[in-house]
């Protein structure tokens, strides 16, 4: 078994869906999630505010400091995400096919670094 984040990636400008789209969306998704969860393969999810709305906190030379809007500039940004426990690669490629339908985003598939205390 091994822990995958399954991330949505947003494209800023691309065409607003209509809000019956978007709901229909909320609807998939919540339903996928409930497919997940009863699969055992659940850990977390959560959609996030857009990225204008990120702060970046860092170090530079022993001060701390704090700026507003995303780390990374650019159009592409996470607009949600998917952890699951699953047994394999595979199994979380089949989760994610079906998360990109149902979120009608791009999702990009990533194995946690495992825990050499495990």
């Amino acid at each position: 078994m091994g822990q995958y984040m399954l991330s949505v990636h947003m494209v800023e400008g691309e065409g607003a869906p209509s809000d019956e789209e978007i709901q229909q969306a909320f609807k998939d998704v919540d339903a996928l999630n409930e497919e997940i969860q009863k699969a055992g393969a659940w850990v977390f999810a959560g959609g996030l505010e857009p990225a204008e709305t990120a702060t970046v906190v860092r170090e530079e030379q022993g001060k701390i400091l704090t700026t507003d809007g995303p780390f990374v500039e650019g159009k592409e940004h996470i607009g949600g995400f998917w952890v699951l426990d699953v047994a394999d690669l595979d199994e979380a490629l089949a989760w994610a096919k079906r998360a990109t339908v149902a979120c009608r985003g791009a999702v990009e598939v990533r194995p946690f670094q495992e825990n050499p205390e495990s």
